[in-house]
């Protein structure tokens, strides 16, 4: 009788550390070195902008993260060593701004998606076009007539 309590007294104990453990555990993980992304995203959610940034950018995640000093096979996601990184957030910070001034855009059920993003104007391209394509180009329009003619 005596050991039957000890193992019921032990198993609570047991099951009272795990049920602590899992209580005091975050709901989501917590990424490293999130500058301009909440801290609270999720993993599906940090994936989710990590994919459209490959797609919108037709380029892979060692594009903007760095490889790892003790094992180069995989990324230091949270390593600043690239500076295409930071530029990745200073343009997310830029279709922020454009999509609230010009757009008054709000993320919400609605409006999930916002106006000005990477596709914009990268259309798949790692660096986007800094002039018009050439179909798209037209001459100058000719200068007005000289005064009095």
């Amino acid at each position: 009788m005596f050991f039957k309590k000890k193992i019921t007294v032990a198993g609570t104990l047991v099951a009272l550390v795990v049920l602590g453990i899992a209580a005091s555990a975050p709901d989501h993980p917590t990424f490293k070195n999130l500058k301009v992304l909440p801290k609270n995203i999720s993993h599906d959610e940090l994936d989710s902008v990590m994919h459209q940034f490959n797609s919108s950018l037709g380029v892979r995640c060692n594009f903007c993260h760095a490889a790892q000093k003790d094992n180069p096979k995989k990324l230091d996601f949270a390593s600043d060593e690239k500076g295409e990184k930071n530029a990745a957030r200073d343009m997310m910070r830029m279709t922020t701004r454009i999509n609230k001034k010009f757009f008054h855009y709000k993320k919400d059920d609605q409006n999930p998606i916002p106006p000005v993003g990477c596709m914009t104007c990268h259309n798949g391209k790692a660096h986007p076009e800094v002039t018009a394509p050439k179909e798209e180009r037209k001459a100058p329009p000719p200068p007005p007539p000289a005064p009095g003619q």
